[in-house]
């Protein structure tokens, strides 16, 4: 299976090849300010399996709350987030699933950094809920 990322106004996009590694709703700091939403819910591909990129991304980089760096590639016309890469997951690029707009993508299976999660949000139960996340993911 083949899936289209594309930022809002389509200047940026990526193809994908195969179902995500991981998909997982990120409570942090940082990605609720970067998605201007309470979470971030990422899909996370082994680079391998990104098949096609097209324009050219800005880029920021951020050390995030587990002391490991975190790089937003972005849309320089509308903002969007296209992509970022964490040091957390090496080898892998975290797709925000909002720029697939595919109702029946996978769904998450995680949500990490829990303690700053806005105490109104609940998840299903059979997720896995991390409270922080560290390099060896406890």
């Amino acid at each position: 299976m083949e899936r289209e990322a594309r930022c809002l106004c389509g200047a940026l996009g990526l193809r994908t090849r195969g179902e995500p590694k991981l998909v997982l709703a990120c409570n942090c700091r940082n990605c609720q300010r970067r998605t201007g939403s309470v979470f971030g819910v990422g899909a996370y591909f082994d680079l391998a399996d990104v098949i096609e990129r097209t324009g050219k991304p800005r880029q920021f980089a951020i050390t995030g709350d587990s002391g490991q760096k975190v790089v937003s590639h972005f849309c320089p016309d509308c903002g969007s987030t296209l992509f970022v890469e964490t040091a957390m997951f090496k080898g892998m690029i975290g797709v925000p699933i909002g720029g697939f707009t595919e109702p029946d993508f996978p769904e998450p299976t995680m949500s990490v950094w829990n303690r700053s999660k806005y105490q109104w949000v609940q998840f299903p139960e059979h997720w896995h809920k991390i409270q922080a996340q560290t390099p060896d993911a406890s």
